[in-house]
């Protein structure tokens, strides 16, 4: 059985504590070790503590790891990424410095639509290929595990393409993937005039198939008046229901308490973005028991203002995620140390508190929770060195990829 210690790490950071997402207070306990060293057998955590307590517990047969006087922590957990697609949008970029506004270009047959065209026409090995690219991006960020939309498809066969696509990427064990369907995540061209026949081929066609071939864990909607209004968001995430999935909602990025309290009616896990949501959506989140998504790096990358209220959440006491939003139009980004500096300078959280975020709080809202998220003994060892002697340094040093070494339950990851 392999056996692996890592030692000489300035701060071993372990977020050891109760076993449920933190809230609150316990948000900025990070449950740091001070020259701290982490034994692993067989992938799982054995044993974490100051060096001198693990090298006690090594043999001649163990490989040690040297964090050189850096930083280690668990592997971020991602929880709101869309990994899959063709093409990029890097014209519409263009356009937005221009002054062009992401309705503008979504009135013309821009933004998701567009990349929804490209991935209906690339063929699966254009889009392993591309997804590939975004997990080298991942990885060097120091992400072990990603929450993998799908939505770019919007038709039953390129839909089931783009979640087979994610299901071999996970079976690689490069990465770890949970796969999430989103077929509403747009009206697509051809049903333009007739959104409730493509509601009905979601309900009837789509998801059936998805579930059939276990291609989802959960499911997910955009649910804002123009997209996917209460009334067909909730056809759509109660049909999921029904099937077995769980559910997770795209909720008031520009309508407030719109898709926030659909959220909590139907308990879903999480309700994602939440610019927009007032008091009233929070306290009703949160009287559910559902978990918020924040995706700061998508209000810069849009070029706008309205940062989603996070300090009230944890004034609160809701467990809140932090998360990329990784896609190729509103956020084109998979670092989450540039996450975790915009948490910060925009949302006012502490480095302790989105790192908690970004970690085990992610995990829970990822039903994983009790196998990663934390460097605990009996997890499994999903942890990346980063350059840093202090975890403050990763929000402080902003633009610049921190990790050094990712592991994947005890495997070294390849940085390419």
């Amino acid at each position: 059985m392999h056996e692996l210690a890592v030692w000489n790490a300035s701060q071993l950071v372990t977020l050891a504590g109760p076993a449920r997402p933190r809230v609150g207070a316990e948000m900025r306990e990070l449950g740091i070790i001070e020259n701290g060293a982490m034994l692993v057998r067989g992938g799982r955590i054995e044993a974490v503590g100051k060096r001198p307590e693990i090298e006690r517990l090594v043999s001649t047969e163990t490989e040690i790891v040297d964090a050189g006087g850096r930083v280690v922590l668990p592997g971020f957990v991602d929880a709101h990424t869309h990994p899959v697609f063709a093409g990029n949008r890097a014209d519409e970029y263009e356009l937005r410095a221009e002054g062009a506004t992401y309705a503008e270009m979504a009135a013309r047959g821009g933004g998701i639509r567009s990349t929804v065209r490209r991935t209906r026409e690339a063929t699966d090995q254009e889009l392993m290929e591309a997804a590939k690219r975004y997990r080298g991006w991942f990885l060097r960020a120091g992400t072990t595990t990603i929450e993998a939309k799908s939505g770019y498809g919007l038709t039953l066969e390129t839909e089931l393409k783009m979640l087979r696509v994610i299901r071999q990427l996970g079976s690689e064990a490069c990465l770890r993937y949970v796969p999430t369907f989103l077929g509403a995540h747009e009206i697509p061209d051809e049903y333009r005039g007739r959104p409730g026949e493509y509601v009905k081929l979601i309900v009837h066609e789509m998801l059936p198939r998805v579930t059939a071939e276990r291609l989802a864990e959960y499911c997910d909607v955009f649910c804002e008046p123009d997209v996917f209004p209460e009334d067909r968001a909730r056809a759509v995430l109660e049909a999921a229901k029904a099937c077995g999935l769980a559910l997770r909602v795209h909720a008031d990025q520009f309508r407030g308490d719109y898709g926030s309290l659909l959220a909590a009616e139907l308990e879903a896990a999480t309700a994602d973005h939440l610019e927009a949501t007032t008091d009233a959506g929070l306290r009703a989140l949160h009287e559910a028991g559902v978990q918020p998504v924040v995706l700061p790096a998508s209000v810069y990358a849009l070029g706008l203002t309205r940062y989603p209220p996070a300090r009230r959440m944890i004034d609160l006491g809701m467990p809140l995620v932090l998360a990329t939003d990784f896609n190729p139009g509103s956020s084109p980004t998979a670092s989450m140390p540039m996450a975790l500096s915009l948490a910060s300078t925009h949302l006012k959280m502490t480095p302790a508190e989105a790192i908690t975020a970004a970690t085990i709080n992610a995990a829970y809202s990822l039903g994983r929770g009790g196998e990663i998220g934390s460097l605990e003994p009996g997890k499994s060892a999903d942890f990346a060195i980063h350059d840093a002697v202090d975890y403050r340094e990763m929000a402080y040093f902003f633009g610049r990829e921190t990790a050094r070494a990712v592991y994947i339950a005890g495997m070294r990851m390849a940085l390419s």
